[in-house]
């Protein structure tokens, strides 16, 4: 019996409760393979995945700064934000890709995803009809910009309230999803979830089920963040940031459709792979993702996506409990996947941009691989020290940076198979992600 609690408000009183007895230890279920096939990054590090190449492999160099943001800008000299080391992202021009009309009309975090879904829909060729393509965004709260100044008019302008009724759209948390199927005629699944830092990794779980479920046949699925006025403001004052981390922004969409699926003939529902099959992950072993793509004729994916798992545990309470809960995660993904933490090569982190929070970050890595310099130790690939603290799309660039790097030549092409992206909130929200190179 446990024991009762009291001093609840209003006097309440919870009565003591039976413990239940242990349940029974149920295995891990077997994941499904969602294929990437295409990829759009938008970073401070330029277009591409390439320019995100270069980035990373130079953030250790003296350069790294500069080359990271095409310019380690301070606030006053960008639009007015506060004094801040900002980040935007470098040389975009959305009119290149979505034309000039109606782009006035449209937020930053708007043009960010839209361009970007744009370019990895493109980059994905035909296929999926538009009734079967769907867009699912995370992102930490939409336009901060358009939100703040949104709400500041319903202050400042004559009564009864006269705001602008156009800009209202914009303030929207799904408008980006939204415009963007509008834009191509897709009519799938659209969806947009907010979950600051492991926003994106909840996006990829939900689009994950939809296409397992059979509710879609490709998804544009990734994570957006806007930097603003007001969002600059409220990281300087919070004091939230590493000292030294300068606040970015970027975006990174990725086209998914089932591995070994046409997208033409995809079927209402799909059925777990068996024990045995091409799509099982236990049966890949070193020779994994060496399938389909080459005996059909397919374009060999840029990535594979195994076991997205997430959980949450309460800072308040022990913070220490943030990182074993990470760690949990870390080990029953690589479970899901058929894979042991000694084939994991490579390690995307994203905590470090925010104050304290890389340590509880590195204490659940700890738990589960070996420490950085030991023998068989997955390398660290620590974004936020090539980009700066990009929140709600860290996760998404996360991923783009684990493709980056095995697009890199200096990459071995094979033992640098396996990698996994975990993500902390500061609400105690964590994630991971298990990729394969195909």
């Amino acid at each position: 019996m446990s024991a009762a609690v009291v001093g609840l408000p209003n006097g309440r009183t919870v009565p003591p409760s039976r413990v239940a007895p242990p349940s029974r230890v149920v295995p891990p279920s077997r994941v499904v393979p969602v294929d990437i096939v295409g990829c759009s990054v938008l970073s401070p590090a330029g277009s591409g995945l390439a320019a995100l190449a270069d980035a990373l492999a130079n953030v250790q160099g003296p350069a790294a700064e500069d080359k990271a943001g095409g310019a380690s800008a301070v606030g006053e000299a960008a639009g007015g934000l506060p004094p801040l080391a900002v980040r935007p992202v470098a040389d975009f021009d959305p009119a290149a890709v979505l034309g000039s009309k109606g782009l006035s009309r449209l937020t930053r975090t708007d043009r960010l995803a839209m361009s970007a879904c744009t370019t990895a829909l493109a980059e994905a060729g035909a296929g999926a009809a538009p009734e079967r393509t769907g867009v699912v965004l995370g992102t930490a709260l939409g336009s901060s910009g358009a939100q703040s100044a949104f709400l500041r008019d319903t202050f400042v302008q004559d009564l009864p309230y006269l705001v602008n009724p156009s800009a209202f759209p914009g303030t929207l948390m799904n408008s980006a999803a939204g415009k963007t199927a509008i834009k191509h005629g897709l009519t799938g699944v659209n969806a947009t979830v907010s979950g600051g830092p492991p926003a994106a990794l909840h996006a990829l779980r939900y689009a994950r089920t939809a296409l397992t479920d059979g509710r879609a046949a490709r998804l544009l699925a990734g994570g957006v963040e806007e930097v603003s006025q007001q969002s600059a403001l409220a990281w300087r004052l919070s004091g939230a940031l590493r000292p030294g981390t300068p606040l970015a922004e970027g975006c990174a969409v990725f086209a998914l459709q089932l591995a070994g699926q046409d997208v033409e003939s995809a079927p209402e529902s799909y059925a777990a792979p068996g024990p045995g099959s091409d799509a099982d992950p236990s049966t890949h072993g070193d020779s994994y993702g060496d399938s389909y793509e080459e005996a059909a004729g397919r374009r060999r994916p840029l990535g594979r996506l195994l076991a997205c798992e997430t959980g949450y545990a309460d800072p308040f309470q022990d913070v220490l409990g943030v990182s074993r809960r990470l760690a949990s995660c870390v080990r029953t993904a690589l479970a899901r996947s058929g894979l042991a933490p000694e084939d994991v090569a490579v390690v995307a982190t994203g905590a470090g941009g925010r104050r304290g929070w890389a340590a509880v970050e590195e204490r659940a890595l700890r738990g589960v691989f070996p420490a950085p310099g030991a023998p068989a130790a997955p390398r660290r690939l620590r974004v936020d020290q090539a980009l700066g603290e990009t929140y709600g799309a860290s996760a998404a660039l996360q991923l783009a940076a684990v493709l980056a790097h095995w697009q890199d030549p200096a990459t071995p092409a094979r033992g640098d198979r396996v990698a996994v992206l975990t993500s902390v909130g500061m609400d105690g929200c964590v994630g991971c992600l298990v990729v394969v190179r195909p």
